[in-house]
């Protein structure tokens, strides 16, 4: 675990965060949490999804902020499906169940945080 204080910052390459297998041979990395840098309040995560993914549908006890590096997809709630794009930024209240869909033709690659220091507690729908 790197160490961090109020003067040094702390580096973490993607390569040296284990992947997290999704559906469909997508995968997301938890690259700055609790368990990379000591004293973290937040979390950072990085995800592959592959076109035709489909993830479950989950709630975060906490709100979700996204980044659309590359791709087309969509994120869908009980309210309807958003349609989200390569430079969208996405923000997801606490609590609103939704599950991110590749309906694209290549990958979707996003970057997320939480205000957690962690993949938050998260109930999960099927």
């Amino acid at each position: 675990m790197a160490e961090a204080s109020e003067t040094r910052i702390t580096m973490i390459p993607i390569d040296s965060v284990d992947e997290i297998a999704l559906p469909n041979g997508s995968w997301s990395k938890m690259l700055l949490t609790g368990d990379t840098v000591s004293g973290i309040v937040s979390s950072l995560g990085f995800s592959v999804f592959k076109p035709g993914t489909e993830l479950a549908t989950v709630s975060h006890e906490v709100e979700e902020v996204a980044y659309v590096v590359s791709g087309a997809g969509e994120i869908r709630t009980e309210q309807g499906s958003v349609q989200v794009g390569e430079g969208d930024a996405v923000h997801i209240p606490a609590r609103l169940w939704h599950a991110v869909v590749n309906s694209g033709e290549q990958n979707l690659v996003m970057v997320f945080g939480f205000p957690y220091p962690a993949y938050p507690p998260t109930e999960r729908q099927g």
